[in-house]
């Protein structure tokens, strides 16, 4: 199964990076993206198809906690997550309050999202 992915990324270079990771480590298919807090909200307010959403909290306009707080009512089994260089233990507190399913930091755990990402992508083993 490929992951369906919604990234909220501002700096295109971290953007286009963290696609190519995902894609190449974790099979991940980019569906959508946006730039801004408004993008973000009115994408995920008119797409339903998508697994996991990939939020940076500092934007060029608005807010990543904004959507992650608009993302709360998504449908059961997606995902939202936050990469952001901020990810101190009182942003991953708030966040969860939020409805993030889980918190990475930019800078030394991409391979934690990585691994995120595949154990999604994964057939759970049947029972013994």
């Amino acid at each position: 199964m490929q992951l369906r992915a919604f990234i909220v990324e501002d700096s295109s270079t971290i953007r286009d990076n963290l696609i190519e990771t995902l894609k190449d480590l974790a099979g991940v298919d980019p569906v959508g993206m946006a730039e801004t807090e408004h993008e973000g909200k009115r994408w995920l307010a008119a797409n339903a198809d998508w697994d996991v959403a990939i939020v940076d909290l500092f934007l060029r306009q608005g807010s990543g906690m904004n959507v992650v707080e608009a993302a709360r009512q998504r449908r059961p089994g997606q995902q939202v997550v936050v990469l952001s260089n901020h990810a101190t233990r009182d942003v991953r507190w708030r966040c969860a309050q939020l409805g993030a399913d889980a918190v990475f930091d930019k800078s030394n755990e991409i391979e934690a999202l990585v691994e995120y990402c595949l154990r999604r992508t994964t057939p759970e083993s049947a029972p013994s």
